[in-house]
């Protein structure tokens, strides 16, 4: 499985490296995060081991936690870097707070309060992006993108939050020209926010698929969350990793 996994990884990484090229950006500006939910806590220990992959992403909250926990005490040179990708509910709140580094779905004040304060007082604070339903799609979460700037100034003043950037999950588009589109407003959103925040972490872009890294890079993505071409096609139907009840 590492060999495969490390295949894999490559194969990503030069895509990357290649649409880095493309794009005039220089080679390493754009970040990595490994998605890595339905999949084994094996699966992202080998990896790590292999090549030294540190950001790994979860969609469902508990499989996360289970996965953070397992492998809290593995031998690795570095830590691992925990992103929450996927939507966070209420009751969810207080595990994401206290287990992961990163959340990049954050789309109301209400989540955004609770996060805060149920974030620990020996942790450094929440990484935060929100997400902004940057093409209007009706079954997305996300921020209205007017609404966008409200969200961040509330976040931003949130002591236990800290502000990155946004994250978008546009609908799929069928060719290149289609999906770099929807990524420009994506960036100009990004833009916006940041100019009108003038906030100094603020430099996260998280945009971009296994389907769709080239143009959410040639249109500024900071950070691509690859999960199929890494670890390869998800079983239909269950997860390939035990969920607890309730999650």
């Amino acid at each position: 499985m590492s060999d495969s996994l490390t295949g894999a990884w490559q194969a990503v990484v030069q895509r990357i490296r290649l649409a880095e090229q493309a794009a005039g950006k220089a080679q390493g500006q754009v970040q990595l995060l490994a998605v890595s939910k339905t999949f084994p806590a094996q699966d992202v220990l080998a990896l790590a081991l292999a090549v030294g992959q540190r950001d790994f992403g979860e969609n469902y909250v508990q499989e996360g936690v289970d996965k953070i926990l397992a492998l809290k005490a593995a031998p690795l040179a570095a830590p691992l870097v925990w992103h929450c990708i996927g939507p966070v509910q209420s009751n969810k709140t207080r595990l994401v707070a206290e287990h992961f580094d990163w959340v990049h779905t954050v789309d109301r004040g209400r989540i955004a309060r609770r996060l805060n304060d149920q974030r620990p007082a020996h942790l450094p604070p929440l990484q935060v992006c929100l997400q902004v339903n940057i093409d209007g799609g009706v079954t997305k979460s996300g921020v209205d993108p007017q609404e966008a700037l409200a969200l961040a100034r509330e976040v931003a003043a949130l002591p236990r939050l800290c502000l990155r950037g946004i994250m978008t999950l546009p609908e799929p588009a069928p060719d290149h020209a289609r999906q770099l589109r929807v990524h420009q407003l994506a960036r100009a959103c990004f833009e916006r926010l940041g100019q009108a925040l003038n906030a100094p972490h603020f430099d996260t872009l998280s945009m971009g698929m296994s389907a769709d890294l080239e143009a959410a890079i040639e249109a500024g993505s900071t950070l691509v969350r690859v999960g199929t071409a890494l670890f390869g096609h998800r079983p239909r139907g269950e997860a390939a990793f035990p969920v607890k009840s309730g999650a």
